[in-house]
């Protein structure tokens, strides 16, 4: 059995650019944007890398990005 080489970066090429086509039709025959929201309490910086990548590649599909940012001590209620 011999090994095959996979370059995941083209692979996710890829997707993202079948994902944008599908955002720009779906805008056209339905006058839709897609978005994603994204809820980050408090401010590790992981996270906001995170969320920061996720907003850039919405963004890049042709979708709309929505962040909402709640402090560290802000209770499962709230």
């Amino acid at each position: 059995m011999s090994a095959r080489v996979i370059d995941g970066k083209a692979i996710a090429e890829a997707q993202r650019a079948k994902l944008a086509a599908r955002v720009a039709a779906l805008g056209e025959r339905h006058k839709v944007t897609p978005g994603l929201a994204v809820v980050l309490v408090g401010d590790d910086p992981a996270s906001r890398v995170y969320v920061a990548n996720k907003a850039r590649q919405t963004v890049e599909a042709g979708m709309r990005s929505f962040e909402h940012k709640l402090p560290a001590a802000t209770s499962e209620n709230e």
